[in-house]
């Protein structure tokens, strides 16, 4: 599994609909209303790393109201939980 974390700016008047759009989108697992320099961070989890793109280039940076996003892809979880377990099908 591959994790993708995506700072989003919005039109501050559209952030609840961008947000829903986003959460909206196959790939993104989250999406959180923050403060700071940024509106919002979207979680993308994806199998390969081209799937980045085409959530990110294709989808995300096309909901209406984005104006601007910065993508940080992850190389580690250091977690209690198995995120890859969570989205298992049970399928090898």
């Amino acid at each position: 599994m591959i994790t993708a974390i995506v700072f989003v700016k919005a039109d501050v008047a559209r952030i609840p609909e961008v947000a829903e759009g986003i959460a909206a989108l196959d790939g993104v697992t989250e999406v959180y209303s923050v403060t700071g320099q940024i509106d919002l961070i979207a979680m993308v989890r994806v199998r390969q790393h081209e799937e980045i793109a085409a959530v990110v280039a294709d989808q995300v940076n096309k909901v209406p109201g984005v104006t601007d996003t910065e993508t940080h892809i992850a190389f580690r979880a250091y977690s209690s939980h198995d995120l890859e377990s969570a989205f298992s099908l049970g399928l090898d």
